[in-house]
């Protein structure tokens, strides 16, 4: 039998802890994000438009846009600590407005897990 060192242990548990990345196709994203486009812009020279801008928006607390007005839905849960994350991200991507109540944003939320992990890696691409 082998003896497992402390070292080992800690090696495995930082792995097990990281941050899994979306695996996404941002390719995929993309081309999703197109129903995102009605209200948001990302990327160089992005401006707010019914919804914030989302270059950077990745591992970032929500409500931080300056320039925007958000509801008092996204602002409770930005005063509550809210930070755009993969988890969160997800989440809210999956039904908005069950995540976030009282936010203004109208999409119902993407169906599949698939799209969701795509649009994330399109995300980020924009850190």
């Amino acid at each position: 039998m082998k003896t497992v060192t402390i070292a080992t242990i800690a090696t495995l548990l930082s792995v097990l802890a990281a941050p899994v990345l979306a695996e996404g196709d941002a390719a995929k994203g993309e081309k999703l994000f197109k129903k995102c486009k009605s209200c948001h812009m990302i990327g160089e020279g992005a401006k707010n438009r019914t919804g914030p801008v989302l270059t950077g928006i990745l591992n970032n607390e929500a409500g931080q846009n300056p320039d925007f007005k958000y509801s008092k839905g996204m602002k409770a849960a930005a005063a509550d600590g809210l930070v755009w994350n993969e988890e969160s991200l997800t989440t809210f991507l999956t039904k908005p407005k069950a995540f976030v109540k009282g936010t203004r944003m109208g999409f119902p939320g993407f169906k599949k897990p698939a799209d969701i992990e795509n649009v994330l890696a399109y995300l980020a691409t924009f850190e």
